[in-house]
C-alpha cells in the first residue's frame, strides 16, 4: 500500500490498483472502524467474498458518510467505474426499465465498490449467463421481534433434517443480524417462480415439524414469537446480504459462513470485521465447496404439486 497524501491511499489488489479516498473516515462508530478498515477486511476474506458474488448482478448498499448517515440502495453501477469493472444488464418488467449492475469477477471489483462507499453486497441468486434462472436457493430464518435466537437454532436443525432427507447439502451462515441463512446450489433449470414455489413447499414442511416456525407471509398475520421461514427471498429481484458481506450497523457485524456443528454455539454479534479475518485465516472459507454439486428441485416441486402449494404473487 502506498500513501497518496493525507486524503487517500492506494491498494494493490491483484493486477489493479484501487485508490481509496477518505480512508480515515469512521464508518462504524461503535468500534471506531474506518473506510480503510472496511477495505482491508474485504481483502482479508478475498476468496470468500468473490466466491459469494462471482458473476451475479449485485445491488450495493452504500453509506457515503458511514453507517450513521444516509443509506443509498444502488442498483446501477456508480459512475466513474474503471474499465475493468464488469456489469450485467437486468430488466425490471414492472417499470419496463433496465439496469447495468455490478458483476464481480475479481477482488478489485469489491474494493472499488468500497471506495464508492459500499458496505453491504446484495447479489441476485442467478448469474449473468442467465439472469432469469437461479442457481441458488436461499432459506432465510428471520426471527420476529419477540423471538429469541434459541428458536432460530432449533428451526435451523429442522432445516438440516429436511435437507438431509432430500439428499441436499445446505451451507449455513449468520445473517449479520438476528437470523440465519442456508444456501443451496441448484441446477439453473427453473425460473424464479418455480424456485420460489419449491422454497415455499420446503418452508411448509419445516413449519409442520416445529412449532417455532411460520410461513405466514403478511406481517400482520405473523406470530411475533416465531421464526419466519422467508421463502419470498427467492423471488425475482429480492436480494439479501452475501456471505462475508459486512452489515450497515455500527458494530460492523458480518454475514459469516458457519458449520452445522456451530449452530448451537455461534454468537452472531461476535462475528465482525474485527474477528472474522482471523477466523477466515484459521478455517478458510466454509462455503468453499458450495459450487461442487448442484441439486435438483424436482422432489420439492412434486411435493408442492401434491400439497396444492401455489406460487403466491409477489
Amino acid at each position: 500500500m502506498a500513501a497518496k497524501g493525507s486524503s487517500a491511499v492506494e491498494l494493490e489488489v491483484g493486477d489493479h490498483v484501487v485508490r481509496v479516498s477518505n480512508p480515515d473516515r469512521v464508518y462504524f462508530p461503535a468500534i471506531g472502524a474506518t473506510k480503510l478498515d472496511l477495505a482491508r477486511y474485504y481483502l482479508s476474506v478475498g476468496d470468500g467474498i468473490v466466491r459469494a458474488l462471482r458473476d451475479r448482478p449485485c445491488m450495493l448498499h452504500r453509506f457515503p458518510k458511514g453507517v450513521a448517515g444516509e443509506k443509498v440502495h444502488q442498483k446501477r453501477l456508480p459512475s466513474g467505474a474503471p474499465p475493468w469493472v464488469r456489469t450485467v444488464r437486468v430488466h425490471f418488467p414492472r417499470y419496463d426499465r433496465h439496469a447495468d449492475e455490478l458483476c464481480v469477477t475479481r477482488l478489485a471489483d469489491v474494493v472499488w465498490a468500497v471506495q464508492m462507499s459500499t458496505v453491504e453486497f446484495h447479489p441476485w441468486n442467478s448469474r449473468r449467463a442467465d439472469t432469469e434462472r437461479p442457481d441458488e436457493w436461499r432459506v432465510d430464518l428471520d426471527p420476529m421481534p419477540e423471538c429469541g435466537f434459541d428458536k432460530v437454532r432449533r428451526v435451523a436443525h429442522v432445516v438440516r433434517e429436511v435437507l438431509d432427507e432430500l439428499g441436499i447439502v445446505g451451507y449455513p451462515k449468520t445473517s449479520g443480524g438476528a437470523g440465519l441463512h442456508v444456501y443451496v446450489r441448484i441446477r439453473p433449470d427453473w425460473e424464479f417462480g418455480e424456485v420460489r414455489r419449491a422454497a415455499l413447499a420446503f418452508a411448509r414442511e419445516v413449519e409442520r415439524r416445529t412449532p417455532e416456525a411460520t410461513t405466514a407471509w403478511w406481517r400482520k398475520d405473523r406470530d411475533p414469537g416465531k421464526v419466519f421461514v422467508d421463502f419470498n427471498q427467492n423471488a425475482r429481484d429480492h436480494t439479501i446480504a452475501s456471505a462475508y458481506s459486512v452489515r450497515g450497523v455500527p458494530e460492523a457485524t458480518v454475514s459469516t459462513p458457519i458449520g452445522w456443528d456451530e449452530i448451537d454455539t455461534v454468537r452472531p454479534g461476535e462475528l465482525t470485521i474485527a474477528t472474522v479475518p482471523a477466523r477466515f485465516a484459521e478455517l478458510g472459507d466454509l462455503h468453499a465447496t458450495i459450487d461442487d454439486q448442484a441439486f435438483s428441485l424436482e422432489t420439492l416441486l412434486d411435493r408442492a404439486e401434491s400439497d396444492g402449494v401455489e406460487n403466491p404473487s409477489e
